[in-house]
C-alpha cells in the first residue's frame, strides 16, 4: 500500500510539473503571437516526440522526457555585421555564434521577414521573454494564496500547549529538570495547559509572534490576562532572563543560534489556521526572500551535495533538490499519516515552491535563460536611447548571438549541477519524515 501511495504521489506531482512547464511556455507563445512573431513549435518535454499536431503556423506537442519545454521563434538573433545569416570561421567560439545565428533562421519561410523576433522593439521582446517566468510566478501565487487562505498553515497560537516546570536554557538541549533548578515563571504564576493568553501587561495579543516578542522584551514583573474555562482572569508572573532560541525577521526560529531574553516557560499550542490576505502577502514575501537567499547560496551547497552523493555523508535538510527529488517528496507526502486535506495542501505548497524557483532561476540575467534575453533587450534599448540623446547614429540591434560562448559555459555548468543533484536525489534523497 505504501508503494502504491508513493507512486500516486509521484504521478500527481509529475502532472503538476508538466502543467507548470506548459503554462510557462504558453506565456512565451501567447505574447510572441500577440506581437506577430512566428512560432513554429510549442513543445512540452525533450527528446523524441510522442504526440504533436499542427494548428496554423505552430506545431503543438509532447516529448518523451518531462524535464522542461520550449518554443521556437523565428529570428531570435540578428544577422551578422555583414548582413549574412551564415558565414565561415576557423574559430570554435565564432562557430558557436554562427551556428546559433543559423539555427535562428533555419525554419524561415517566404513572408517571415516582418515576423522575426529580433525586429521587434526591445520592450516587446522583454515582455515575450518575461511572460514565461511570470506565468510560473502567477501560478505560485494563485496556489499559495488559495491554500493559505482556505486551509492555512501549522501556526503557533496564544493557547498554552504545555508548561515548563523549571528554567532550562534552550542552548543545552536538556529536557528534564534537576534539583536546584529555579521554578519557571509560568509555573509560579499558575499558568496551565489549555489557557489562552489574550493580553500581556494589559495589551491585547492575537497572535504568537506578538506575544513571543513581548515576553522576550520583558524581564521582571508582568501580568497575563488569560481565558480559562470560558472566564477571564489575570495572573502575575516574574519573568527571568534566560538563553532562548534566536528568531529571524519572520518570527521563525534560527537553527543553532541563541540569545538572552525574557523567559516565561511554556510551549505554544499549534493549530492549522487560515491566513488573512495581508498575512498571506507577508508570508509570500518571506517565501520569495528565502528563495532568493537559497538561489544566491546555491554554489555553496555543491560540496554538501557531492558528499551526500559520493561520500555517504548526511544530506542537509535544506539541500537543493531537482525534479526527481521533488517528485519523491511528493510521493512521500501521500504516505504520511495525516488527513487527506493536509496531504493535498502539502502537495500544492510543494508545487507552488517549484514554480517560484522556476521564476527566480529563469530571471538570472545569463543566456540561455530567459533573463539573458531580457538583459540583452534592455541593453539594446539603453544603447539606442543614449545614441538618440547625443544625436549619434542608431547602433542597431544588440547581437545577443555574440554571447553564445557564455551560454554554452552556463549550460554546461547547469547540466553538471543538475546531474549532481539527480545522483544525490537517487542515492541520498531529502526526506520530509
Amino acid at each position: 500500500m505504501t508503494i502504491l501511495l508513493t507512486v500516486i504521489g509521484i504521478v500527481i506531482f509529475a502532472f503538476g510539473l508538466l502543467f507548470s512547464i506548459a503554462f510557462h511556455e504558453f506565456g512565451h507563445l501567447s505574447t510572441a503571437k500577440m506581437f506577430g512573431i512566428r512560432v513554429p513549435q510549442y513543445m512540452v518535454g525533450f527528446g523524441p516526440t510522442i504526440f504533436s499536431r499542427k494548428r496554423g503556423d505552430t506545431e503543438y506537442g509532447f516529448k518523451a522526457i518531462p524535464m522542461g519545454g520550449y518554443i521556437r521563434m523565428i529570428g531570435m538573433f540578428p544577422p551578422g555585421p555583414d548582413g549574412r545569416i551564415e558565414s565561415r570561421s576557423t574559430s570554435p567560439w565564432r562557430s558557436m555564434i554562427e551556428d546559433a545565428r543559423s539555427a535562428a533562421f533555419e525554419e524561415m519561410e517566404d513572408g517571415d521577414e516582418d515576423r522575426l523576433f529580433y525586429t521587434r522593439k526591445p520592450w516587446k521582446r522583454v515582455i515575450v521573454m518575461f511572460a514565461g517566468p511570470f506565468m510560473n510566478l502567477v501560478l505560485a501565487a494563485v496556489i499559495f494564496f488559495g491554500v493559505a487562505m482556505s486551509y492555512g498553515f501549522q501556526t503557533q497560537t496564544t493557547e498554552v500547549g504545555g508548561v515548563q516546570k523549571c528554567v532550562l536554557s534552550q542552548s543545552d538541549k536538556r529536557q528534564t529538570c534537576r534539583p536546584g533548578d529555579p521554578v519557571s515563571p509560568a509555573t509560579a504564576a499558575g499558568l496551565r495547559k489549555g489557557d489562552k493568553i489574550v493580553a500581556f501587561n494589559g495589551q491585547k495579543v492575537d497572535d504568537w509572534n506578538t506575544l513571543s516578542n513581548k515576553i522576550r522584551q520583558t524581564i521582571g514583573p508582568a501580568t497575563l490576562t488569560i481565558r480559562r474555562d470560558g472566564h477571564q482572569q489575570v495572573l502575575h508572573a516574574n519573568l527571568l532572563k534566560n538563553i532562548v532560541a534566536q528568531k529571524d525577521s519572520n518570527g521563525d526560529v534560527v537553527p543553532g543560534k541563541y540569545q538572552a531574553a525574557g523567559y516565561l516557560g511554556f510551549a505554544a499550542q499549534t493549530k492549522i489556521v487560515p491566513l488573512t490576505f495581508g498575512q498571506s502577502v507577508d508570508r509570500m514575501g518571506g517565501m520569495i526572500g528565502d528563495s532568493v537567499d537559497r538561489l544566491v547560496d546555491l554554489p555553496g551547497k555543491i560540496p554538501g551535495l557531492w558528499g551526500a552523493a559520493f561520500e555517504g555523508k548526511q544530506r542537509d535538510a535544506d539541500s537543493p533538490v531537482g525534479v526527481v527529488g521533488a517528485a519523491r517528496i511528493g510521493g512521500e507526502v501521500m504516505t504520511l499519516h495525516v488527513p487527506a486535506e493536509s496531504q493535498i495542501a502539502m502537495m500544492l505548497f510543494l508545487l507552488a515552491g517549484f514554480n517560484l524557483s522556476l521564476f527566480l532561476f529563469n530571471m538570472v540575467p545569463l543566456l540561455p535563460l530567459d533573463g539573458g534575453h531580457i538583459a540583452g533587450a534592455l541593453w539594446e534599448a539603453l544603447r539606442r536611447n543614449v545614441a538618440r540623446v547625443f544625436s549619434r547614429p542608431d547602433p542597431g540591434p544588440f547581437d545577443v548571438a555574440k554571447l553564445m560562448p557564455v551560454a554554452y559555459v552556463v549550460a554546461g555548468l547547469f547540466v553538471c549541477f543538475t546531474a549532481l543533484v539527480l545522483i544525490a536525489d537517487v542515492v541520498n534523497p531529502v526526506k520530509i519524515t
